[in-house]
């Protein structure tokens, strides 16, 4: 089915938009016509999270109580404790934030039989031991200088199922409201569970039949079977078993009873995604379209503009006011300012008004950007309780369209919140960019006057230590522009006083901060 004039007019509740070439895949979830999530993937830079290695110990920390496994990465992946005792808790890197709700709700998220295997308090040296080869999957992706983290717990993900072959555990997603239908679901996967294996039902389960959820089952215990007999036949390192891509990923995690259609804009995807619909889920297969236009497609749906302003520090609201997001190595701070907006009233109005609305906006943005990690979130004072109260309740209520799992303390009396978004791969940001070579991600520069400064001091060092006939200072052409017109007179001074000449040399290749000083 081709795209036609009509799809800018079209009022879907939920699209995805996929531009896809050799090089790049990116993807975009639309709703009521914003664009909320953007995922991408480079050819070389794919996603590892979810894909399971045959890794070898070499190191085990008893005072972290952690170990560092080789699977054949740039750096050693972080192997905790926690993850070896397979808690329940940190398996929702491979489902959406429903389904590791769901494992939480049941038995206090602890499947049957955990604790008798490897009581809690047991070392980390007891369990592991250096040299030894071990199964673990990607559960984080290597964030900025630190390696992926791992888990001993295997989750394969299927369309309807995720299928854990090491914990005896049902889970049903908590999205999954009505009780004859978790009721009815959990006695399908009472009866077709293999023994001392773990299943949860994901959301696109509900109202399906037993046999479509036994179809998915046995693929998934078929996938489990081969990554069983590769690992006996492949050295440590090496990769077992690779998650799909992301266009393939993203119709299996993404492609609801929610979802419009899916716009696919090559012909090679389209075919692919097709044929994995004809088997995994046909009746969804006559939402997909083929674009075809001229035009390319993320500019087409207006996606291109968002991506590009999604990459900005400074995020006006439509009042007139704006919030500041800034990147630490710590933390993520969002700072609330009034802007331009002045308001009607009063100042508390005006204050709440603003807040109200930075609340929504800090939601949406953590979406689209997919920032995770801990956030801070700076809002205007307010000295009224209620108003507090009113912004906290907007905010908790913004986040509940979120997927990630996110952790929220009340607001405090300077207006901060603390908070938490759960992280598995790099932000949109740091995704997309890199550290700027000029700053070195400082975000600052010395002045052009600090520089001449400092060069005028260097000039006094180099001639105290030793005297020259001749010095050359090698500087950016704007900072030597400086020096000449406003600190003439104390290069003359220096000359006089060391009987020297000092020549002036501009090299527009370096930057503000750099400069050399050369005996003529």
């Amino acid at each position: 089915m081709n795209v036609t004039d009509t799809a800018r007019a079209s009022a879907l509740t939920s699209e995805i938009v996929m531009n896809t070439t050799k090089r790049e895949t990116r993807l975009a979830m639309i709703e009521s016509g914003q664009v909320v999530e953007l995922h991408l993937e480079r050819k070389g830079e794919r996603g590892i999270v979810g894909n399971i290695y045959k890794g070898r110990v070499i190191k085990v920390l008893p005072g972290m109580q952690a170990a560092f496994v080789d699977i054949g990465l740039p750096r050693a992946a972080f192997l905790y404790v926690g993850d070896i005792h397979h808690h329940i808790h940190d398996l929702d890197f491979m489902m959406n934030e429903e389904e590791s709700e769901a494992q939480q709700e049941e038995e206090n998220g602890l499947p049957d039989g955990i604790h008798d295997t490897i009581p809690s308090y047991t070392p980390i040296e007891e369990l592991i031991q250096e040299g030894e080869d071990v199964l673990v999957q990607i559960s984080k992706e290597p964030l900025g200088s630190k390696g992926a983290r791992i888990t001993s717990h295997i989750s394969i993900p299927g369309r309807h199922l995720v299928f854990m072959p090491t914990v005896d555990h049902i889970g049903i997603s908590r999205r999954i409201e009505n009780e004859v239908e978790r009721q009815r679901l959990k006695d399908i996967i009472a009866e077709i569970k293999p023994p001392s294996c773990g299943i949860i039902v994901r959301t696109v389960s509900e109202h399906e039949t037993q046999e479509k959820l036994q179809a998915d089952l046995t693929f998934l215990q078929g996938s489990w079977e081969r990554i069983l007999e590769k690992e006996k036949k492949v050295p440590a390192p090496s990769l077992i078993y690779e998650d799909l891509d992301l266009c393939l990923r993203g119709v299996r995690d993404l492609f609801t009873e929610n979802v419009s259609r899916l716009i696919v804009d090559s012909r090679e995807y389209y075919n692919r995604v097709i044929e994995f619909m004809d088997t995994f889920m046909p009746s969804l297969k006559a939402q997909v379209e083929l674009y075809e236009g001229e035009e390319p497609i993320f500019d087409y749906f207006g996606i291109e503009m968002e991506l590009n302003k999604a990459l900005g520090r400074k995020v006006w609201l439509k009042s007139g006011g704006y919030i500041n997001i800034d990147f630490t190595e710590a933390l993520v701070a969002i700072d609330v300012n009034t802007g331009r907006f002045v308001g009607k009233r009063n100042l508390q109005e005006t204050i709440l008004k603003t807040n109200l609305e930075a609340a929504r906006e800090i939601a949406y943005q953590l979406r689209l950007r997919n920032i995770g990690g801990i956030i801070i979130v700076d809002f205007i004072d307010m000295d009224r309780p209620t108003d507090r109260d009113k912004v906290f309740n907007a905010l908790q209520e913004a986040l509940r369209k979120d997927k990630q799992k996110t952790n929220i303390l009340k607001i405090s009396e300077l207006g901060l919140v603390q908070m938490t978004r759960k992280r598995t791969r790099e932000s949109l940001t740091r995704t997309l960019c890199e550290q700027c070579p000029y700053c070195e991600g400082k975000g600052f520069l010395k002045s052009q006057t600090t520089v001449c400064y400092e060069i005028l001091r260097a000039i006094g060092r180099e001639l105290a230590d030793e005297y020259s006939e001749c010095l050359q200072v090698t500087a950016n052409p704007e900072v030597l522009k400086l020096l000449f017109e406003q600190e003439n007179d104390e290069l003359e001074e220096i000359q006089r006083k060391y009987n020297t000449k000092i020549l002036l040399n501009p090299d527009p290749n370096l930057f503000q901060e750099q400069y050399e000083i050369t005996i003529c």
